[in-house]
């Protein structure tokens, strides 16, 4: 029993959740990234290039054999991806960021506990030095 507990408590944290969560969002935002490189990116930068290497589709782009095209586009979405979560981290930051304080700290409070003992401790002083 002690077993399934341990299970239980670990796969419904609240960690594991958000992990579950940002991996389906994680594959969904790569879905978009991918149509964003295919069908925008692609046509609208990578065409003119792809015209001068008399190729139609960045897939058949090869040299000498090995196509690395498929690779490209890879390479083009990881980058967008990099990007985007780099903005949203940066963003995520600056609103964590705490606002610099411009006055001095306070002088901390002392108790009446602390007072006893400085007084304690100032009487005991006085009498070692007679």
């Amino acid at each position: 029993m002690g077993f399934v507990k341990e299970f239980k408590e670990f796969a419904f944290k609240g960690n594991v959740l958000d992990l579950a969560v940002g991996v389906i969002i994680g594959a969904a935002f790569s879905a978009i990234v991918k149509s964003f490189v295919d069908d925008i990116i692609t046509p609208l930068l990578l065409n003119p290039a792809l015209e001068k290497a008399n190729v139609k589709d960045i897939a058949e782009l090869s040299w000498g054999g090995v196509k690395y095209g498929n690779f490209l586009s890879s390479v083009i979405s990881f980058l967008i991806v990099a990007f985007v979560l780099f903005l949203l981290i940066k963003g995520i930051n600056s609103l964590n960021k705490k606002p610099k304080e411009k006055e001095a700290p306070a002088a901390p409070v002392i108790t009446e506990d602390q007072k006893l003992l400085m007084e304690i401790r100032d009487l005991l002083k006085a009498k070692n030095n007679l």
